[in-house]
């Protein structure tokens, strides 16, 4: 396997969700086939002449890299740090109406199609200096299919490549509204670790790597929580 390296945009905290990312990220590419190190590199340290995309898996686990940093998720990266014009296209092209959210639905983009995990919610906790996210959230089937249909078409409309992606999304009236979109497992993908299989940060390395993701499980004994639609 080439080298993997991590992007991130600034010095982390160790105890900081960027640290979590990065940490969850490291123990699944060592734990793929052949075992290999991921290194960090902060964007400013980045030296991009000698970055072969042929010689290293880029990770950014950022959306501000350089746009002269070649990657496959290049073109995606862009349009995902864009939000207010991701939120037009999607109430222009898809027809769903943006706003802010506090929920994710993750999507496992693999070379033979999408997996769609269970739904990741914000916690309210007055107490945290940092946001805890909680996974899974229940959705009724009917929440399920339009989150789905609407996550299926976005990324075919931006040539989405494999990875993992987290949709962010909202309740309005009785419809769904749709947020952002993160090109990778960002912050809320820690709730994921020890309750699904793989986790998000796993599946990210298997997409990267072109590794098969045949399903996702949730192993945890923890009831799924009733999502609260206005």
């Amino acid at each position: 396997m080439p080298k993997v390296l991590i992007v991130v945009d600034a010095d982390f905290e160790p105890a900081s969700p960027t640290a979590q990312m990065v940490e969850a990220f490291q123990v699944a590419i060592a734990k793929s086939s052949p075992p290999t190190v991921a290194d960090v590199c902060l964007i400013s340290d980045l030296n991009l002449p000698a970055i072969a995309p042929s010689e290293a898996i880029i990770c950014p686990l950022t959306l501000d890299v350089p746009d002269t940093l070649v990657f496959p998720g290049k073109m995606v990266y862009r349009a995902c740090r864009d939000v207010s014009a991701m939120r037009d296209r999607v109430e222009q092209q898809l027809g769903v109406r943006s706003g802010v959210g506090n929920f994710w639905l993750p999507v496992v983009l693999t070379a033979k199609g999408p997996l769609y995990g269970e739904a990741i919610g914000l916690e309210a906790d007055n107490l945290s200096a940092e946001p805890n996210y909680s996974m899974p959230i229940h959705l009724s089937d009917i929440w399920r299919q339009q989150l789905y249909e609407l996550a299926f078409r976005l990324l075919k409309s931006l040539s989405a490549t494999p990875a993992t992606y987290l949709m962010q999304f909202g309740f309005g009236d009785k419809e769904i509204y749709f947020d952002r979109l993160w090109p990778f497992p960002a912050a809320p993908a820690i709730a994921s670790l020890g309750i699904q299989v793989p986790d998000l940060f796993a599946c990210h390395c298997y997409c990267l790597t072109n590794m098969p993701i045949y399903d996702l499980q949730i192993t945890s004994a923890i009831a799924c929580q009733t999502a609260a639609v206005k």
